[in-house]
């Protein structure tokens, strides 16, 4: 346990449970008996979960006893901005608040603070990072354990067997569950107010096999990781291996969790496609309680499932295994392209367009960024920028890449009002997609649509004018992933439960929307729906196509039509696996696998 979360553990856990300790006579075995301990007083509601107050809902005793059967490792949660409000008069300081490795270690932390918030109920329960903004009135900051949208406790599991018992405990009290393994989560899905949380950021370990075997068969060389691992330690561990694996470039993003069951896109999609495409293996704990192997042998239709399926429907990941690849030098390029003038950005974005398949005899992958940079040139404007950061994967050569690359920055240098910087350089790819960290601690939400090669090889001035009509309609920023083609499409073959969509898709565009704590809750509430009820939508759907499709992590949860937008047609087939391995919805997440059953909250059935 790491020192931080050795303090959190004092501070919120010994204090209310440490006399409770001296009642008990024995410590509980993690067995049988421990279930048929769990089962007294139990009382399971047909309708909603249990929550504080209900008679159904356990005792502390009955919590007392969990923590025991976990060896201490039940926790109370608590709001990121509460726990750092518990520090000192000081709290967290700002680098802490804003780093993603911060909050990967708070239970109750998400990197996007929104989701640690309950603005719908009536009073709102809210927690912000400076407890003297003024609020509307008859709201008041709740920062106790258990307000905000955040769960009453965690489970730091350790091993399969504290994720068995955790699992087994929510079930048997009918209580909601949450998993979280970082807080990398856009939609919300790892936090629920009066929810039992499983963590798994502790399972962290790696190993690496040269030939990985499932049913007979050999995968080839791959990598077992933990459901705690970031990238950004898994970038380390596999350079000192001479082996890479497809992953994206966010620090705490966990390979073994949401984004595998997502899709798992990356810079090397287009040469070695996506992370559902490169998983071998995962061990799983379902709703039962059960520990199962899952793979292309053993439970065939589970692993169908959770290769595409969404994060958060199918059981909780103990460990993920991977087809890693040799590494090697790739060329790196970032550029910085700006003007003042939405139009003008709108006709970059169209050079863009037209210039992206000069990129495909390298299977080159890309993240695009337009962004209203809030800075204000005299005589000029206010700046908007287009950031490209460009990977050419399999060493390419320095001078090949930069002839690629270099029409489509001459054509850009063509526009007038416009400032261009570039530079290229030769790096191992796991340094050019490590990230130490990354800057969160913000209020944001998504939505998005998968952009099919068809509408950039037909369309590109089209791509151009939408990107215009977004700026000026007051869009702050439009994100781009040239994440797809390539093998990606190759592997159409592959039999997953990924929206087909990615199989014909070119890019990934996004649009975020974002706030901070000083805004009222009435236009907190408009900026969450903006992208759902407002023009984006509408604009991404008019071009791509309305069956286009969306990446499941970043995304909008309010998409109207989650199951065709999210799953394509594999939604009915998902239905019948989740019936098989998880009956009860035990795990209800946003827009995920038989959320429609559920409110919005994932508490009560509707």
């Amino acid at each position: 346990m790491s020192s931080l979360l050795a303090f959190m553990h004092q501070r919120f856990m010994l204090s209310k449970f440490g006399f409770l300790h001296l009642l008990l006579l024995l410590d509980l075995l993690v067995d049988a008996r421990v279930v048929n301990i769990f089962q007294r007083g139990s009382t399971l509601s047909e309708s909603c979960r249990c929550a504080p107050g209900d008679t159904c809902f356990p005792s502390t005793e009955t919590w007392a006893e969990l923590n025991t059967s976990v060896s201490g490792r039940l926790v109370n949660v608590v709001s990121s901005a509460a726990f750092c409000d518990s520090l000192s008069v000081s709290g967290c300081t700002e680098s802490q608040w804003e780093s993603s490795v911060f909050r990967a270690g708070l239970p109750g932390a998400m990197n996007q603070v929104n989701w640690e918030q309950d603005y719908v109920s009536h009073p709102p329960s809210v927690c912000f990072q400076n407890s003297s903004i003024t609020l509307p009135p008859n709201i008041t900051q709740q920062c106790s354990q258990g307000s905000g949208d955040v769960p009453l406790f965690a489970i730091l599991a350790e091993s399969g067997q504290d994720i068995q018992t955790g699992v087994n405990f929510a079930r048997i009290h009918n209580l909601r569950l949450v998993i979280k393994a970082s807080g990398h989560d856009y939609l919300g899905r790892s936090t629920a107010r009066d929810a039992l949380l499983i963590s798994t950021h502790n399972l962290q370990n790696i190993s690496f096999v040269d030939e990985f075997i499932v049913g007979g068969e050999d995968q080839g060389a791959a990598v077992i990781v933990g459901s705690g691992v970031p990238l950004n330690m898994l970038y380390t561990a596999t350079k000192a291996e001479g082996k890479i694996f497809v992953g994206g470039t966010a620090a705490t993003v966990v390979p073994a969790a949401g984004y595998v069951q997502g899709a798992g896109h990356s810079a090397l999609s287009p040469s070695y496609g996506l992370a559902v495409d490169n998983v071998l293996e995962l061990t799983v704990v379902i709703a039962n309680g059960s520990l199962l192997t899952v793979n292309e042998v053993e439970n065939p239709d589970l692993f169908w499932a959770m290769r595409g399926g969404g994060a958060g429907s199918w059981g909780v990941i103990v460990s993920a295994t991977f087809r890693v690849y040799p590494t090697f030098n790739a060329v790196f390029c970032q550029s910085n392209i700006t003007t003042a003038i939405p139009s003008t950005m709108g006709s970059i974005a169209t050079i863009h367009a037209r210039h992206i398949f000069d990129l495909d005899p390298f299977r080159a992958g890309q993240y695009f960024w337009v962004v209203q940079t809030g800075i204000t040139l005299p005589g000029v404007g206010e700046l908007i920028a287009m950031q490209v950061s460009t990977y050419f994967p399999n060493n390419a050569s320095l001078e090949d890449a930069q002839a690629a690359y270099q029409p489509f920055l001459d054509d850009v240098g063509k526009l007038t009002n416009v400032e261009v910087a570039n530079v290229c350089e030769v790096v191992l790819i796991n340094d050019a997609l490590f990230m130490e960290d990354d800057v969160v601690g913000n209020d944001l939400v998504m939505g998005s649509r998968l952009f099919p090669e068809t509408v950039y090889r037909t369309s590109p001035d089209e791509i151009g004018d939408m990107y215009t009509a977004l700026l000026e309609n007051g869009t702050q920023q439009i994100l781009g992933n040239m994440v797809a083609g390539g093998q990606v499409s190759e592997n159409a073959n592959i039999s997953s439960a990924l929206n087909p969509a990615w199989r014909s898709a070119k890019t990934h565009i996004i649009i975020v929307n974002s706030w901070n704590d000083t805004f009222p809750i009435p236009e907190v509430l408009e900026q969450e729906q903006i992208f759902s009820t407002g023009m984006q939508r509408a604009a991404l759907v008019a071009l791509a196509g309305e069956d286009s499709g969306s990446y499941t992590n970043e995304a909008d949860r309010l998409e109207p039509d989650f199951r065709v937008t999210f799953y394509g047609p594999n939604y009915e087939r998902l239905e019948e696996v989740k019936s098989v391995y998880d009956p009860t919805d035990l795990f209800i997440v946003a827009a995920g696998v038989g959320s429609e059953r559920w409110d919005e909250a994932g508490f009560c059935r509707v």
